[in-house]
């Protein structure tokens, strides 16, 4: 499923111009790394694709369709969202945490079936969660409750993927295992839009890097063509030489003061 946004602006109330004709497109099955500095737009934009807010200019298709003109449970069966992290509120097991993915296909009259216990059995194996499907999920690492949100969103069965920060909060090493799992859903036909602040992350694992800076966009295009000191130093205000590791395969940041 792809994503179009066209000449999209927003602005709240107190009357500030968030996003500010804001275009891009997205196809099927690609990974953008969405970047930017804090409070630049970024969640706004998430929230408008998602349709918590409505009152933008400009347009918002979703594999084709208006997003306004789909009903909310529709689009949830297109889009599906994954914050940075959950509080669990009652302390369900990892299998009931993925199970409330499937929602949006039942009504209210009826619980999840033999269908949706195979979308999370499902969900469970493709993210090598089943060791953990009974465990409670205040009971496990950060880690694997970011893959335990992840397989959720899966059960969902929403072709698009919204990532919002999705490795704030790890350690390094469920950084990288989380990153390989979502650059594996891509592979497999997932689009994934995720914001993050590391443009390590986008230099190593998207397909294409999306930047907003001032709630215009800055940048769009693949990692290595557009993300230069010159783009860092004007999203984060700090100067950054990029360095080519690997005949030029990696690329790393690093703080041009480290070099002196």
């Amino acid at each position: 499923m792809s994503i179009e946004v066209r000449n999209v602006s927003f602005a709240y109330s107190h009357g500030r111009t968030v996003l500010d004709d804001i275009s891009f497109q997205i196809p099927d099955g690609e990974f953008v790394s969405l970047l930017g500095p804090n409070g630049v737009g970024k969640s706004t934009l998430f929230k408008c694709i998602l349709r918590l807010l409505t009152g933008y200019s400009g347009e918002i298709r979703i594999n084709g369709d208006d997003s306004k003109s789909l009903s909310a449970k529709e689009l949830s069966r297109r889009i599906a969202y994954i914050p940075q992290s959950a509080a669990a509120i009652f302390n369900y097991t990892v299998r009931d945490t993925i199970l409330m993915g499937t929602t949006a296909m039942v009504n209210g009259l009826r619980s999840p079936g033999k269908k949706e216990e195979a979308f999370v059995d499902e969900a469970l194996e493709r993210l090598s969660l089943q060791d953990l499907k009974d465990r409670l999920f205040t009971r496990i690492s950060g880690g694997e409750r970011q893959l335990v949100l992840i397989a959720r969103a899966l059960a969902q069965q929403a072709k698009i993927l919204l990532m919002d920060e999705p490795t704030a909060n790890l350690d390094y090493g469920n950084q990288l295992r989380v990153l390989e799992q979502i650059k594996a859903l891509s592979g497999s036909g997932y689009t994934i839009l995720q914001s993050t602040h590391n443009p390590e992350q986008a230099f190593w694992y998207a397909d294409r890097v999306i930047a907003i800076r001032d709630g215009r966009l800055a940048a769009d295009g693949a990692p290595a063509d557009v993300m230069d000191a010159a783009l860092l130093k004007a999203l984060y205000r700090i100067d950054v030489s990029i360095e080519n590791l690997h005949d030029g395969k990696i690329h790393v940041c690093v703080p041009k003061k480290l070099l002196e």
